[in-house]
């Protein structure tokens, strides 16, 4: 994965339980959010328009990736605990955004 970044310039994202993230340069993140429950339909898609949102805002692309995909993880922590793994889902994750969100302020 970091070798696949620096020879195209490029971030990878690669969404599992830990999210790890590559950058151009080499380094590689390893998210500490997140749980198996997320492994459900859609939530990779939520994951990507929350890095595509949080690039917009963002001046620096990597801290904006790594703020995305802390906070995706975070929402989806806060969803099991609430719910439980099993049942968690992509809307789920949603739902429980603003909660993640005021976690970190």
């Amino acid at each position: 994965m970091p070798r696949f970044a620096g020879k195209y310039g490029v971030y990878v994202v690669l969404k599992g339980y830990r999210t790890l993230v590559a950058t151009p340069e080499g380094k590689t993140f390893i998210n500490p959010t997140g749980n198996p429950g997320m492994a459900t339909a859609g939530s990779g898609d939520v994951l990507s328009g929350m890095i595509a949102s949080m690039i917009i805002q963002e001046e620096n692309i990597l801290d904006a990736i790594l703020a995305a995909v802390y906070v995706h993880g975070l929402s989806g922590d806060i969803g099991a605990a609430r719910l439980g793994e099993r049942p968690l889902t992509a809307g789920n994750i949603i739902t429980y955004l603003p909660a993640a969100m005021k976690a970190l302020s």
